[in-house]
Parts: structure tokens; sequence; C-alpha cells
């Protein structure tokens, strides 16, 4: 991974972190909170951004995707999901917003695959 990759990466982390939803938000609730978040921290974006034919990744910080996730998604169809996504020469890594933690691998197709969990955002255990 590049320096400047590497920095791209932790500048969209920690916008991430900032990240609050209620304890039971719809995924746009969730669509809305990273958007505010990513405005907040100056990077730019785009919503929606089409990869490809039948491939579109909730947001795109430059080289960096952004798929969010309702509650905890199950990690086969994740993982599928993402591989189509950084198949793609637009991105170079992706970063997975979810509710709940869930096992993903740390790459796919030879690109960063990272998590930001938003219950551990919010301090606490949930169910």
């Amino acid at each position: 991974m590049t320096e400047a990759l590497e920095q791209s990466i932790a500048r969209v982390i920690s916008a991430l972190a900032a990240v609050r939803v209620p304890a039971q938000p719809e995924e746009y609730d969730i669509h809305a909170a990273v958007a505010e978040a990513l405005a907040g921290a100056g990077l730019e974006y785009a919503h929606e951004y089409k990869l490809g034919p039948r491939r579109r990744i909730d947001f795109r910080v430059g080289r960096v995707g952004i798929e969010v996730k309702k509650g905890r998604p199950a990690t086969s169809q994740l993982t599928e999901q993402l591989r189509r996504y950084l198949e793609s020469d637009d991105l170079d890594a992706v970063i997975v917003v979810t509710q709940r933690a869930t096992a993903l691998p740390g790459t796919i197709c030879g690109k960063p695959v990272l998590l930001v969990s938003l219950n551990r955002l919010w301090g606490v255990a949930l169910p």
C-alpha cells in the first residue's frame, strides 16, 4: 500500500469516527450521517458511485470506496459484493461501515478492506 493511499484511508476513517446514529437506524440514516461526516471533514465524495454494470458503491472518496450495511451483514455475501467492487480500476481500497462488526478478509483482489463498526464508536456493547 502506498503512503498516499494510507493517508487517504486514515482521513476517511478519521471522518467516519465522528458518525453517530440512533440504535435502530434505517440505512438511509447511516448514509446521511456518513455524508455529513465526510463533508464535515472537508472530504469530497460521490454518493452512489457507479463502478460498472450492477456495481454501485455507496460512497467514493478519491480512490477509496465506502460501503454501508445496516445490522450485521452475511460475511460471504458481503465479501462477494466487495470483490465485484474491488475488481474495478476506480478503487484502491474499501471501507465497510456496519452497525455490528463482521469478519472480513484484510484484502480482496490485493486491495485493503477495512471495517468501521458503529456500535464500537458508541462505546457500549449492544446486543
